[in-house]
């Protein structure tokens, strides 16, 4: 599995980096959106990917700690699927606002690529 979840982490990686690099303003848009996914991953990957563990740990019967999930990093993996839903909007909306301005989504301003 954890070949799986490192795979899927960095194709997410590659994929949002090659879209980072296109000339048009959605495809940047999208690369932003993978690059985020992938690093919800990760930060998701660091609190021990662990079946059946509880959330919450009962101080009374003084068990383990390492039989516990940590739920600071599925706190701030919500967190960041909130914010991150929230700035692609506002660039979707910067999109649209400069593509009626300029009357082009190039990057650049530079129409010369295909």
């Amino acid at each position: 599995m954890e070949i799986t979840y490192a795979l899927a982490i960095g194709v997410l990686t590659g994929s949002g980096v090659w879209l980072l690099l296109r000339p048009r303003t959605f495809q940047v848009i999208m690369g932003l959106s993978l690059l985020s996914y992938a690093v919800n991953l990760f930060i998701f990957g660091m609190g021990r990917i662990m079946e059946g563990g509880a959330p919450i740990i009962d101080t009374l019967k003084q068990i383990d700690p390492s039989l516990y999930d940590d739920p600071v990093p599925q706190a701030l993996v919500l967190t960041a699927i909130v914010i991150g839903f929230a700035t692609t909007a506002l660039f979707l909306v910067v999109l649209l606002a400069s593509r009626g301005l300029t009357g082009t989504d190039h990057v650049d301003g530079d129409e010369s690529e295909p």
